[in-house]
């Protein structure tokens, strides 16, 4: 097998593209990225965080240990792996587990990356901790999210197994000399697996971060790793134009100076998981110094003439499951002038195939957009912010108070006095709502920032509030989850240009969860999170508005989309 090519019906971008691609070519680009030259970005450290370009054939050879510590672990008769961690470190197992089918017999892997306490709790109820390995993962040891899942799990586990046996029941993935090796080697963890200092979180996926969780749940990561060495072989290509991850990302960086910044992603069914990790990997790389690509994945499809010109397409096409309506509507965009890319996924392992390329590609779009596609200064902001909250709430036992602008039975609006200004007028939330969506103009997009818990029914009510919101403004809509979006397409909404209109959507909790050995609750963790994101948002002078529903979110979310319908009545 070889790497799969891209196919690009580029219209009116066709001449910068080739422009781009013969300057890499004549100038040696791809070899200077292969050799971590920092002087194809901005100068500024880049060459530190490019280790992710030599992972593959170091985790090659961690292929035995891999596979012996599965083994091991079904052997002990383990029918289920928890994985708790954030952004790099829990995308990529879930997209893995999500998209490859393992052979019966191997354990469930399942990902938390919620702070929501209901969300934490449906989790922990999903498995017997008796039977269940739990797995931690966090490349500093010192992110809040993975410490306080496992302080969660890890005093379960000593109730459900004892306090001598909980330790055989977690495994830790860090980097070495973090907190998290200090921790595990305190608790007598099972094992230790050691990811790369010199890759970041959102590269990580082909590292230990991504192939221990794999091997645990069955994948073949031989296999994995094979079709991600063939990507990578193919990278190498000097010709720019037929390499098939630096042509991608010379297309993607293009469009996005061309005005072509919202990245939509559609993908077969069977592949579409993807689109969560490839959310925080572009957005996260490319969103900062007023700059980005923002992605815009799982957005429900439309008329063609609800798009505006600020989309590039990329069709990710799994070839063993071909969808005849969406090759439909991918061709109806083609017709209507739109750009797209498409790319054939052979099968769900060819998986690690488009890993390595979007890595390459997303390199590539830094390169053209003359940014650092490896820091993420706005991330940290957040984090300090949600520090400094919960630092006060085991100070004082409560987080500050806050006034809100208007309220009604089922819904409380909060946000700050410039945006108070901008709404003018308002006596409802329904009122402020509609306000809010009509500051929405040409080239923005809609993002819905839900810090409740993600499950089927609530994601359904969003997905269909993203609906009316496109057709009836043609802006581009996001919708993310809190905490993990932070982690991911958080980024791009703080450092990117000022062209997001944010709904962030709040909730009370109808039953908070401990989390032991602190004086906070994961509720007030996901409410600190919520404030500082939104504090951040403020900051940067971005349109934003905070959507508090009462404890009983299904309601809280009919309200909330009968006032967004109402908005364009």
């Amino acid at each position: 097998m070889t790497a799969t090519p891209i196919s690009v019906q580029p219209g009116s971008l066709a001449e910068a593209i080739a422009r781009t691609l013969a300057q890499w070519t004549a100038e040696r680009r791809v070899a200077r990225l292969w050799t971590k030259d920092a002087s194809l970005w901005t100068n500024s450290g880049e060459d530190q965080w490019l280790g992710w370009l030599d992972v593959i054939a170091a985790q090659q050879q961690e292929i035995g240990a891999r596979t012996a510590l599965a083994e091991a672990v079904r052997q002990d008769g383990i029918t289920d792996v928890l994985l708790l961690g954030m952004g790099g470190s829990s995308l990529g197992p879930e997209v893995v587990s999500r998209v490859i089918e393992a052979e019966a017999g191997w354990p469930r892997l399942h990902v938390l990356d919620s702070t929501d306490p209901a969300q934490v709790r449906r989790f922990d109820e999903a498995v017997d901790l008796t039977t269940t390995l739990v797995l931690v993962a966090s490349k500093s040891g010192s992110t809040l999210e993975p410490n306080v899942f496992l302080a969660y799990f890890f005093d379960r586990l000593k109730k459900a197994v004892g306090i001598e046996q909980a330790g055989r029941h977690v495994v830790a993935i860090t980097d070495p000399g973090s907190q998290m090796q200090k921790v595990a080697e305190r608790d007598g963890f099972r094992a230790i697996a050691f990811g790369q200092p010199t890759v970041g979180g959102r590269f990580s996926v082909l590292s230990a971060f991504g192939t221990v969780p794999a091997a645990l749940a069955g994948v073949d990561v031989a296999r994995l790793l094979g079709e991600a060495a063939q990507m990578a072989e193919a990278c190498r290509i000097e010709d720019a134009a037929t390499n098939p991850g630096v042509a991608l990302g010379v297309v993607i960086g293009e469009a996005a100076k061309a005005g072509r910044d919202k990245l939509t992603i559609v993908a077969s069914p069977g592949i579409a998981p993807l689109g969560a990790w490839l959310e925080q990997l572009v957005a996260e790389s490319t969103g900062k110094n007023g700059t980005a690509v923002i992605p815009v994945d799982l957005e429900p499809e439309g008329e063609p003439s609800t798009y505006g010109s600020d989309r590039l397409f990329v069709y990710l096409r799994l070839s063993d499951e071909p969808d005849a309506a969406q090759d439909a509507f991918i061709e109806t965009l083609n017709l209507a002038g739109h750009p797209v890319v498409r790319i054939d996924v052979r099968d769900t392992y060819a998986l690690g195939q488009e890993f390595f390329r979007w890595e390459i590609a997303t390199a590539v779009a830094g390169a053209v957009l003359g940014i650092n596609p490896f820091d993420q200064p706005d991330v940290e902001a957040s984090k300090i912010k949600t520090r400094v909250l919960t630092d006060a709430f085991e100070q004082d036992g409560a987080l500050p108070t806050e006034a809100p602008v208007v309220l009604d039975t089922d819904m409380a609006i909060f946000t700050d006095e410039a945006n108070v200004r901008a709404l003018g007028p308002v006596a409802t939330p329904a009122e402020a709502i509609a306000a809010h969506l009509r500051r929405v103009g040409g080239g923005d997009y809609v993002a819905l920032l839900a810090y409740i818990d993600m499950t089927a029914d609530h994601v359904a009510a969003l997905q269909e509030m993203r609906a009316v919101i496109r057709a009836q403004s043609g802006a581009a809509t996001c919708l993310g989850f809190g905490p993990r979006f932070l982690h991911s397409t958080g980024q791009a909404y703080k450092g990117g240009p000022n062209s997001g209109v944010f709904l962030q959507i709040t909730c009370d909790d109808a039953q908070d969860l401990e989390v032991p050995g602190r004086d906070f609750t994961f509720g007030v963790v996901k409410a600190a999170q919520a404030r500082g994101d939104f504090g951040v948002l403020e900051e940067r002078g971005r349109r934003a508005l905070r959507v508090h529903l009462g404890p009983d979110v299904a309601a809280g979310l009919r309200a909330l989309r009968a006032a967004v319908e109402a908005a364009y009545q």
